[in-house]
């Protein structure tokens, strides 16, 4: 029952800008830093968070109606195992056909311990791939968040660098040295 579901159009899209903006972005000489302009960035970023709780909410949805799945195979096995006990013992208390109420409960019992146990592994297999694909989406996501982080921290190394070199001209200039 693996289901890969898309990345949803605005969240791939914005993922895509962000990739394109720090692609397109002007370099730094002698680095391996670019250029990008925050507000472009951290406008992209809040685009992406806007997205991000549909994908939370989405990811919620899909682990209750797993428990949902798991509780309506639960009762059905229940019911199925009820039914068995019922059927055998009816069949039980006709003396003449006691080994033929006994195979059939049993066998009764195990197609139902078997349909409870696809169940709930159909139930675990689309739970699985929902919840993998939202990994995917988050981990593209947080990558995308991450380069964009470190192209803003590798900006502001160089501005850093520029601002301690003034200083240090102006301390010379001023000492005389």
């Amino acid at each position: 029952m693996s289901q890969h579901r898309e990345v949803p159009p605005d969240v791939e899209a914005k993922v895509h800008l962000l990739e394109r903006l720090v692609a397109e972005a002007k370099s730094v000489p002698l680095s391996a830093s670019v250029m990008v302009n925050r507000a472009e960035i951290e406008g992209v970023v809040a685009d992406l968070r806007a997205a991000m709780p549909d994908e939370l909410a989405q990811a919620r949805w899909v682990l209750r109606e797993r428990d949902q799945i798991l509780e309506h195979a639960r009762e059905d096995a229940l019911q199925i195992v009820e039914e068995a006990r019922a059927e055998r013992q009816r069949l039980v208390s006709q003396q003449h056909v006691v080994m033929v109420a006994q195979q059939e409960a049993d066998e009764i019992t195990a197609r139902a311990r078997e349909n409870a146990r696809r169940v709930k592994l159909e139930a675990e297999d689309y739970v699985d791939a929902k919840l993998a694909n939202f990994e995917v989406v988050l981990t593209k996501i947080m990558g995308t968040v991450e380069r964009g982080r470190e192209t803003l921290r590798g900006r502001l190394d160089v501005d850093q660098l520029a601002e301690d070199e003034l200083r240090a001209t102006a301390e010379r200039d001023l000492t005389g040295r």
